[in-house]
């Protein structure tokens, strides 16, 4: 078969829509490379615990289905329950990281056409999880400061009648912690599903956690990605029975494997461990955001999440900057061009101490000769 035929073969079966889209973006990184680009933890676990988990990976039965032989995904379920503060009567179910889960809440609530609300700039994954699902994804803008538009949102919501509204708290890529009041009010507006996406909650004291009991219409959505558990990917979903027993119906099976069910077991023993390290990157993240306002040109928007956000002014080019920042083996996430409230944006994940100083330092030295 030749290539003219695999492309009009391939044009006539994949939906068009699909063809029209990209391909989720991630960096490409080499290992001498400085990476603050996606929001992970800097810090490896102690030898101690990888001397723990490879034993347990020694005896894990990858011959087998997960949960085939024993009950290891309810036991995870209270595991995770207990460690995460997850209320007595919340149910959860499991994804393969937070992503996951968003695409399986669309499936289940969305038939072709029906609305989708997100304050925006938020999560890009929202808008493309979607599209693949034929839902109609409507972003609502923040104001000029990157702080929610309540009266924006509250008559998208009374216009559109989404049967999902997404509310990362806090947001990504912006950090802005939404206040309470206008959670609530949109929770008391929302016609169908509020989900409430708590992947950095870990850098703030604020969650929605103990009210998924309480409201009718809202789950709330996290990950282990950010305290140091990126590689495992896994995300978990906690709400009334009622929620997810619907969107567990189109879960795949075994979508949690046997090594990630082991590991996950091995870590949460290590609680300590990890939130010790969640416990450093807050001290960056001060650190680190104090650092950056003293550079020229520079506006440093408030963060409550484990990156930081910053605006260039005047001459300087954020997109030059990205790329003499590359070029010098620092990794960080460009926003420019990608929304007009991100204009001149760069986003920063929280390193380590030397990783953020060596970051600080190298900027201010380029743009002194900017």
């Amino acid at each position: 078969m030749n290539c003219s035929n695999i492309n009009k073969i391939v044009k006539e079966t994949i939906r068009s829509d699909i063809q029209l889209q990209s391909v989720y973006s991630i960096s490409n990184a080499d290992n001498k490379c400085i990476k603050l680009d996606a929001m992970e933890s800097p810090y490896q676990l102690p030898d101690f615990v990888k001397k723990e988990i490879a034993d347990i990976v020694f005896q894990t039965p990858i011959n087998r289905y997960p949960g085939v032989m024993d009950n290891t995904i309810f036991e995870l379920k209270s595991k995770i329950k207990e460690n995460f503060n997850v209320p007595e009567g919340a149910e959860v179910i499991f994804g393969n990281g937070s992503d996951e889960l968003i695409n399986l809440i669309i499936q289940a609530s969305c038939s072709p056409g029906d609305t989708i609300i997100s304050p925006w700039p938020s999560f890009t994954y929202f808008n493309i999880a979607a599209k693949i699902h034929h839902a109609s994804f409507i972003g609502v803008s923040l104001d000029k400061n990157l702080n929610l538009d309540l009266d924006s949102m509250l008559d998208a919501i009374s216009k559109y009648s989404p049967k999902v509204v997404f509310l990362a708290i806090p947001n990504n890529p912006t950090g802005g912690l939404w206040s309470k009041n206008s959670i609530q009010t949109i929770v008391e507006n929302a016609p169908g599903l509020v989900v409430l996406d708590e992947a950095y909650q870990p850098f703030t004291t604020h969650t929605w956690m103990p009210y998924v009991t309480q409201l009718d219409n809202v789950v709330v959505l996290r990950t282990l990605s950010k305290i140091g558990l990126a590689g495992l990917r896994v995300g978990y979903l906690s709400g009334r029975i009622q929620w997810l027993e619907q969107i567990n119906k189109v879960r795949p099976p075994y979508n949690m494997n046997v090594l990630t069910i082991s590991v996950l077991f091995t870590l949460l023993k290590y609680r300590s461990v990890i939130d010790a390290q969640t416990a450093k990157s807050l001290i960056e993240r001060k650190l680190l955001a104090c650092a950056l306002s003293k550079l020229p040109g520079i506006h440093v928007f408030p963060s409550e999440g484990n990156f930081i956000l910053f605006r260039f002014s005047g001459k300087k080019s954020a997109n030059e900057i990205y790329n003499l920042l590359l070029n010098k083996k620092i990794l960080i996430k460009n926003f420019s061009g990608m929304h007009p409230l991100l204009d001149n944006c760069l986003r920063v994940s929280v390193g380590t101490p030397e990783e953020n100083l060596i970051f600080v330092n190298t900027l201010n030295e380029i743009i002194k000769f900017i």
